[in-house]
């Protein structure tokens, strides 16, 4: 009997509907991204801890109903994608991130928050008897 660690990884394909939950996920990390930019410098300490925390909601809880850490990496891409697209300035010299704290905070701290909360997620486990280690 071979162990089921020489064995290799199978990968299917997801199916058409968790692909455009994925999709879905992803367009919904740039919405919050764009929301969060805006809502952050408005309140100083309110709308920064307000922006931070409806990322984090999202990663988590993307992760937790997809059941993977595909799921909270989709937003999390969407989010990263649409506030560096947010912090280039344009050829008439206007830009959306100020050069406070706040948007540090904000930028930094919601790259952190995406890795936690991609690190956090639930990783899918092979199902049945055989695979369990220790038995």
């Amino acid at each position: 009997m071979s162990s089921m660690l020489a064995q290799p990884i199978k990968l299917k394909r997801p199916s058409a509907l968790r692909a455009l939950a994925y999709v879905a996920l992803f367009a919904l990390g740039a919405v919050v991204g764009v929301a969060g930019a805006l809502v952050q410098p408005a309140w100083f300490p309110g709308g920064l801890l307000l922006a931070v925390a409806g990322e984090a909601g999202l990663l988590l809880g993307a992760g937790r109903a997809m059941g993977s850490r595909a799921g909270a990496v989709a937003p999390a891409g969407g989010w990263m994608i649409s506030v560096i697209l947010l912090t280039a300035s344009r050829p008439e010299g206007d830009f959306l991130f100020g050069t406070g704290v706040s948007s540090y905070l904000f930028l930094l701290g919601g790259m952190a928050i995406a890795v936690i909360c991609a690190t956090l997620a639930p990783v899918r486990q092979p199902g049945g008897d055989g695979v369990r280690l220790g038995n």
